[in-house]
Order: C-alpha cells, then structure tokens, then sequence
C-alpha cells in the first residue's frame, strides 16, 4: 500500500486538533449556557474565563487532586455539580469531601503535624487566620500569585471584588486565604407580627416607645419580654420573645465565639477586630498576644463580658422555651421556622435556604417571607467603632507541604469556584455571597424581596461591621475548646459567671504561656505580660485612649431604642449603616 505524504498527514493532524478545539469549545458553551446563568460577566467573557482555565491546566491534564470543605449547600453545589465542569473543561479530575467542620480541622492538623498531604487545598475558617501566619504551614497568596503561582492565577480574578479580604489577611498585611462562602449572624425577626397596629399599640403604651428594630440590648429585652409575657399567643399558638440554646457542648462555645461579646461591648474599638483587644478578649501588643485575663491587659474576664455572658444566660431562662436550655446549635436552629419565636438576637444566614423553603410556618402564600433580618442590637458596653457581630467567611487555603503540581491545580480549582464566571448562580444556590459584584446583580435584585433583608444587608456598609475572629487568637484549635467547657458551668449553675470567665481567662492565658515557652510558631508568637492588676490596666487603657478593659457600668440597663425597618432600609440604600 502507498504511504500518505506528509502534507497528508499535517493535514490530517490540524483537522483533528481542530475537531478536539472545537469539542472543547462545545464543552465551555455547555455549561456558560446551561448551567453558568445567571452571571455578572457577559457571555463572551464568561467563554473568555474559561478558556483561559482550560489552557493554563494543560500541564496538569489527567490530574486527580483532593479538597475538603465543611458540609453546606455552597460546598454541596461545588462538589457535585462544579467538579463535573471542572473536569470536562480542564480535564483535572477534583475530588471535593463534603465534612463536618470539627473533622475538616482534623484533617488539616494531621496534614501539618505529619508532612503526609491528605489534601491538596482546604476551604477552612478565616478565624484560623491569626493560627495559619504565625506557624508557618500555610502560602502567603500575594507572594504565590506573584511567583511560583502566577502562570496559574487568573487575570480576571479580580480580588478588589471580594468581600471578606480584609479578613484573610495577616498583621503583615499578607493575603493568605481565598473566601470562598460567607454569612453573617444577624437579627432575625418577626416583621408581620412586629407590623401589627395592636401589638404597636401595646408595646407603645408598656415601654413608651414604637415597637421596632432594637438598637441595643435595652430593647431586645424589652421586646423579648413583652412576645414571652404579655402577648404569650398569637393565632392560638404560644409565642417566644428570644430563641438560644445552652446544651454543655462544642457547639456552645459558637454561641459566643462568634462574636457576642463584641455585641456586648467587650473588647476595643476597630475593624474587622479591636485594637488592643479583640472580642475574645486577647490583647495583642505589635503582633504578638499578651494576654486575655483583666491583670494581663486582656478582658475576657472583665466587667464587659461579665455583663454579656450574665445577659445571655438570663435572656435564656426567662424568654426562650424552656427545652432551649438543653438543645445543641443543630437542634436550635430549625425552631423558628414552626412560627413560635419573635425574634432572635443571633441567627446565622447560612439556613437562609431552609428560611425560606414553601410550606414552613415563617413563609407566606406568594413565598415572601414573614420575618426579616436587621442589623444585631449591642450591649451598654459598646461603643461607635466596634465590630457588631460575627461573619464567617470559608476560604481556600494552600499548604506548603502540598507538591508544587497538586497546589497549581488546586489554586486552579479554588479560583474557577469562585470565578465571576459561575459565581452568581452558586450564590442563588447557596445564598453565601463573596463578591461585591453578585450581590448587586439584577437577578438579586428580583430575588431580594423572598430573602428578607440579607441582599440589601450585603449591597450596605453594614456588612463590614460582621466579622470574624481575627489574628489576636494564636492558636484556634487549642483556645476555641476552651470556651464551651468553661461557659457551660455557667448555665448549669456549677460556677459563677465571674468564676466561669476567670478559669476561661486562665485557661487561655496557660494555652499562650505554652506556646511561648516551646517557641513553636514561627513568627508573632505570644509573648504575655506579667500579671498586675484590674485597676491598673483600666487606668492604662483610659491614658491611651482605648476602652478594654472598661470599669463596670452604673447602669447596664439604659433606656430602650428601636428604629423602624422601612427607615434603616432606606438608610442602606442611602450607603448609611442605620438612619
């Protein structure tokens, strides 16, 4: 048999590279047009994003790389249907583990602590932050993206259009987590019934000022009292002022990690966390953690959180359902939806999906909802200035011990999860917004009216006021255990509040005395100052300007203050925080 010529076979091979181009091209329009929609680029730029994806992951075709992420619908989106697009147009096979947070923790310590790479990126808790820089484990995103990664980082990731960046960055001012999700806990309550001109009535002549928003925990109790004691049932079914829960368990150390101190009043002005101090009352002096008892500086265990912890508790007993004391964060969280709570001082917006579901008892007929979601009231402690509640922002993160292949294909993966290409439709999956430029795209603006409050929450400059745990707390793993264990003695009456707070304060400083001794961390270790006196460090912080540690208020009961819904709406579209 003759030979095909040569031009034979270059002819040949261009028409199947052309065949293969044009497959893959089909590839992208497939899922720019069936599945990426809505999204804040044009179509044209969406094909533009992911044809850059699809060439920089040609070195890595055929790949099998692993990634873990905590159990929620964003991460559920992104395991089961964006690995699949993932996949077909770059031809990196993911493997996304959906685990509890608690096991995802584990994880990551058994990766840093034994060399092994069990996986190839995480998608963790910024509030890890302050523990990943000062060991050492972790890549600093900026220096990656400008070196080793920058063959692998996308021209349009455009990090101006994140929203938590400011929480993924060390003291050195280093970007070392990419967020992937993120919600805030927010006040949540029952507008339809906050909207009845009778209970206005009542309410009014009671306290003496208009049912409405509570500016301060003044108000949230007054209200809270007011559903529990005096209204007691609307439409034949019993009714509560306040929603918590209290069970000895990890999850109880949330209740108050997450930031409710710092609704209180603890802790110093600044933002995203207070400078000296932070909400868990550790003082951080340059970089390094001095402390968190009130003799160290620190306020953990001083007249502010003393005050939040005795007001949750109280708050508990006498306004929540009585089987609140004994329910887990899990166990709590549904309760609302059944129509027996009026309000909440502290609901997380990541069960907005399960808010908002047809058929529960908060939803009306045409799929609005009856409740609504406003800024969380604060403490008599709390001044202008200081962070106002938690946001937790999940975020990739890359590992030094991690092969330099296996990291390029995972940064790969975190930046096409969250691309502008596909970032819009994940959001109105999971309803956990990251990007500036999707909370204000028109299809949310449509959706807005079903969500009560959480869009134009995140369109206002009230979102930066919701932050999470910042890089005073050196070692998260090891502090965060410490809360519930302490606090739960609390509740069950086993100590004092004080008594709680002062083993928590010591606890914490033992954790840091511990760490500074064995010099692990790599940079900003602790280094704790002697102990002294309350009244000492109370003088200090009035010399310097600062407020932690604050004297004990006269009172910690000032007069109530409300504001109306449709007025701090308004203000928010004004780009005002409250009228």
């Amino acid at each position: 048999m003759p030979r095909p010529g040569r031009t034979a076979l270059l002819a040949a091979s261009v028409s199947l590279f052309g065949l293969a181009a044009l497959a893959q091209d089909a590839v992208v329009e497939k899922w720019v047009d069936e599945e990426f929609q809505p999204s804040a680029l044009s179509r044209d730029e969406q094909i533009a994003e992911m044809e850059w994806f699809r060439q920089a992951a040609e070195p890595f075709k055929g790949m099998t790389i692993n990634v873990v992420s905590e159990v929620a619908p964003t991460h559920a989106y992104e395991s089961q249907t964006l690995t699949k697009a993932f996949e077909e147009i770059t031809g990196i096979k993911v493997t996304h583990d959906l685990l509890q947070e608690g096991d995802v923790i584990e994880k990551l310590q058994t990766q840093l602590q034994s060399g092994q790479n069990v996986y190839d990126a995480y998608v963790n808790d910024s509030d890890l932050i302050g523990t990943h820089f000062r060991y050492g484990w972790t890549v600093a995103l900026d220096d990656y993206m400008a070196g080793e990664g920058a063959d692998v980082t996308s021209p349009t990731l455009d990090l101006d259009d994140f929203m938590g960046l400011a929480f993924t960055k060390s003291p050195d001012g280093k970007l070392y987590m990419l967020p992937d999700q993120q919600f805030a806990n927010l006040y949540w309550f029952r507008h339809d019934l906050f909207s009845r001109e009778d209970l206005k009535a009542r309410f009014k002549e009671k306290y003496g000022y208009d049912l409405g928003v509570p500016v301060n925990w003044s108000a949230y109790e007054d209200i809270a009292d007011f559903f529990t004691n005096d209204v007691k049932e609307v439409d034949g079914k019993v009714i509560y002022g306040h929603m918590d829960y209290g069970k000895k368990d990890a999850s109880l150390g949330w209740r108050y990690t997450d930031a409710w101190f710092s609704m209180a009043g603890s802790g110093d002005r600044g933002l995203p966390n207070g400078v000296p101090v932070d909400e868990w009352g550790i003082r951080m002096e340059g970089c390094h953690p001095t402390g968190s008892s009130i003799e160290r500086g620190g306020d953990i265990n001083g007249p502010a959180a003393v005050y939040a912890l005795e007001t949750s508790i109280r708050w508990l007993k006498e306004f929540a359902p009585a089987e609140a004391q004994g329910m887990t964060f899990y166990e709590y969280t549904p309760v609302p939806t059944n129509g027996s709570v009026a309000q909440q001082a502290f609901w997380y917006t990541i069960f907005l999906a399960d808010y908002v579901k047809e058929g529960v008892a908060v939803i009306n007929e045409d799929g609005t909802p009856k409740w609504r979601v406003a800024p969380s009231p604060h403490g008599a402690y709390w001044q202008d200035g200081m962070k106002l509640g938690y946001q937790d922002v999940g975020s990739w993160l890359l590992l030094n011990n991690t092969e330099a292949d296996r990291r390029k294909a995972a940064w790969l993966y975190a930046q096409f999860v969250t691309s502008k290409t596909v970032d819009v439709k994940k959001s109105h999956v999971g309803l956990t917004f990251i990007r500036d430029s999707t909370v204000r795209h028109e299809s949310f603006t449509e959706r807005a009216p079903n969500l009560g409050g959480i869009v134009e929450f995140y369109r206002s400059p009230a979102r930066e006021s919701w932050t999470p745990t910042g890089v005073n707390v050196p070692d998260y793993p090891k502090l965060s255990q410490l809360w519930w264990s302490n606090i739960s003695t609390a509740i069950s009456g086993e100590t004092t509040v004080q008594q709680a707070l002062d083993n928590l304060a010591d606890a914490q400083d033992r954790v840091m005395e511990r760490l500074e001794r064995a010099n692990v961390q790599a940079v900003c270790g602790p280094r704790l100052n002697p102990k002294t006196s309350a009244e000492e460090w109370y003088a200090r912080a009035e010399a310097d300007g600062n407020l932690a540690p604050q004297r004990k208020l006269e009172n910690e009961k000032p007069q109530g203050e409300t504001i109306a819904y449709e007025d701090l709406l308004a203000a928010w579209a004004e780009g005002k925080v409250r009228p």
